[in-house]
């Protein structure tokens, strides 16, 4: 059993296709610009600092927890102090830009326009935080890894992405699509990781949980 620190439903369904007993938490977003990028960050440094940053708020989050309940959910689910707590953090990447979440639909067709007759890069990092022992001093040990993907996507219409566009879906993703949705007609060869795409790549997911022995 362990947490899953993301909301996203993708992660959850893949975690779910693995066979991983888990339970999302659901940690406040801090304050400010949402995960804001360093001057001169190159996107795979960037990654696995976001994904680090969810795990260890996450962590300190459920340490901090006095009533032992999640007060943000109506899941009377208590917190169980100890449980192995899983981020995720997936970014696209077009040489060094970063490709964010759209803000409205203009935007999402500006990004589907530079993603257009491209191939971008999708970096997907996960980390592991380990509680350490109740009651000790013993600090949390933090596990690591990451899938690079690169993704070709065929050349757009105008149509093409005002259709995609009208769909919804790209609101909410990293690079205005999701792979495992109606865009997937516009992608013509990935090279990586399919679920990681998605969000969490089942590869390296497995080879994490192993490392720590939780398989």
């Amino acid at each position: 059993m362990l947490y899953l620190a993301s909301e996203s439903p993708r992660r959850h369904q893949i975690l779910k296709q693995m066979g991983i007993p888990h339970q999302v938490l659901k940690v406040p977003s801090p304050p400010g610009e949402d995960e804001p990028r360093l001057p001169g960050e190159d996107p795979a440094h960037y990654v696995r600092r976001t994904a680090r940053e969810k795990a260890e708020r996450a962590l300190n989050w459920v340490q901090t927890l006095q009533d032992g309940r999640r007060p943000d959910s109506t899941d009377p689910s208590e917190i169980v102090p100890g449980l192995p707590i899983l981020a995720a953090d997936t970014t696209v990447a077009l040489g060094q830009d970063i490709l964010g979440k759209p803000s409205d639909l203009d935007e999402a067709a500006a990004l589907l326009q530079c993603l257009s007759g491209t191939t971008h890069t999708v970096h997907t990092a996960i980390v592991l935080a380990l509680p350490g022992p109740e009651n000790t001093e013993e600090s949390a040990q933090i596990l690591e890894d990451e899938s690079v993907t690169e993704v070709r996507f065929k050349r757009l219409t105008t149509s093409e992405i005002q259709w995609y566009c009208a769909t919804g879906e790209p609101m909410g993703k990293a690079g205005a699509y999701g792979i495992q949705g109606a865009a997937a007609i516009f992608i013509e060869h990935i090279s990586g990781s399919y679920s990681g795409v998605m969000g969490l790549p089942i590869f390296e997911t497995h080879r994490l949980l192993r490392q720590a022995k939780l398989l």
